[in-house]
């Protein structure tokens, strides 16, 4: 595939404070590309960085082989759907997704052939008259996604476009931007702080923390072969422990030898070992290669979530098999529930459920220096083309 978009040794500190530090990424065309990482990790501003509206302290911005570092954003062939959709409130919805076409001063016949084009494809057809401020948290964001297309960009970039929404309408919203970044082959790039979104909705998914890219790579990739313990926590919910590589496909830790499928790293070499909780499976306790006591179950619908103490260190189990607190049970795992990792800056930090609490994600404000973003899109929509 043909590289849309490079990032080559990307630096930017606010305040003195770093806030990327040395990045590299290539963007492809046709991807749809998803920054993922909590709050303050740096992706909004890589996204900023891309549309223009921060520079860069180091490194280049390279788009389609040209560097673009003191290219004005409304000269870049990019767009920008922010998290609070800067729509237009005195402009119906016809006249929010023809306003870039005006400005351009394309002709009226092909404003109109065009502008009802993106409503078809983002399923507002006959909203035209419509005043966005009447328009549901979904439909906005359909006209923001409209107008930001209407310019035919080589790339779309989407800030956490998600975040203000429901849980059924986001899940909605997902399918149907996955489905629109197909039908037009633009490439998308995507932040959020959600692992579902990144999981369900991209083809790459770029783990940040700190500034720094901790993992690229496929949902799949991500999932089942965390780099770090960062991202195996990040990324889902994980059971981390330290562990002893022994040789190829043999690692030990709890006190107890397992066969695992990883490879390639010293005898005796400290790791750390990850065990999803979806792929433990309860025994009996005499049948169980780790044995420990239930302190907690929640019903969560299709599974339960089930705490247990082996020695001290909490394991979390999600099961559909039913057992109850205090109860003493086996656990047994497959060689390929065991992933094996190096040990790293964030090894000792997660995977220990002795302080686990259900948490709503956060929902809110915008992260990394936010600026008004309708004056920005104003300002660089409005001298597009000139």
């Amino acid at each position: 595939m043909k590289k849309i978009i490079e990032l080559k040794n990307v630096t930017k500190s606010f305040d003195g404070q770093v806030v990327l530090d040395d990045i590299n990424l290539d963007i492809y065309d046709n991807e749809f590309l998803t920054l993922l990482g909590p709050s303050g990790c740096g992706k909004t501003t890589t996204l900023r960085l891309i549309a223009g509206f921060e520079s860069a302290d180091r490194g280049d911005i390279i788009f389609l082989g040209e560097n673009i570092n003191d290219v004005p954003p409304h000269k870049r062939n990019v767009n920008t759907v922010f998290q609070r959709y800067a729509l237009f409130p005195h402009l119906n919805v016809f006249e929010n997704v023809a306003f870039p076409l005006r400005e351009r001063r394309v002709p009226k016949s092909e404003i109109e052939e065009k502008v009802n084009e993106m409503l078809k494809l983002v399923a507002l057809s006959g909203f035209e008259k419509r005043s966005v401020t009447s328009l549901s948290g979904g439909q906005q964001q359909r006209v923001a996604i409209a107008r930001a297309l209407v310019n035919s960009p080589k790339v779309l970039l989407l800030d956490e476009p998600l975040a203000a929404l429901d849980l059924k309408l986001r899940k909605d919203m997902q399918q149907e931007l996955k489905k629109i970044q197909k039908a037009t082959g633009i490439t998308f790039v995507f932040v959020t702080h959600d692992q579902e979104e990144a999981l369900s909705m991209s083809d790459t998914v770029v783990v940040m923390s700190e500034g720094r890219i901790q993992q690229i790579g496929t949902p799949v990739d991500i999932y089942n072969e965390p780099k770090n313990a960062f991202v195996a926590d990040f990324i889902g919910e994980s059971n981390i422990v330290d562990g002893i590589m022994l040789e190829d496909r043999k690692v030990r830790f709890h006190g107890h030898t397992f066969t695992c499928v990883d490879e390639g790293f010293e005898p005796k070499e400290p790791v750390d070992v990850v065990v999803r909780p979806e792929d433990v499976d309860i025994v009996p306790e005499d049948r169980g290669m780790l044995k420990g006591v239930v302190t907690s179950v929640t019903f969560l619908g299709v599974h339960y979530e089930i705490i247990v103490d082996i020695n001290g260190f909490k394991w979390m189990i999600q099961t559909t098999d039913f057992v109850d607190v205090d109860e003493h049970i086996g656990l047994y795992l497959e060689p390929d529930a065991i992933h094996i990792m190096k040990k790293s800056e964030y090894s000792g930090m997660f995977g220990d459920y002795s302080s686990y609490s259900m948490e709503m994600d956060e929902i809110g404000g915008l992260e990394d220096n936010d600026l008004s973003e309708l004056g920005e899109v104003a300002s660089a929509e409005s001298e597009s083309e000139r």
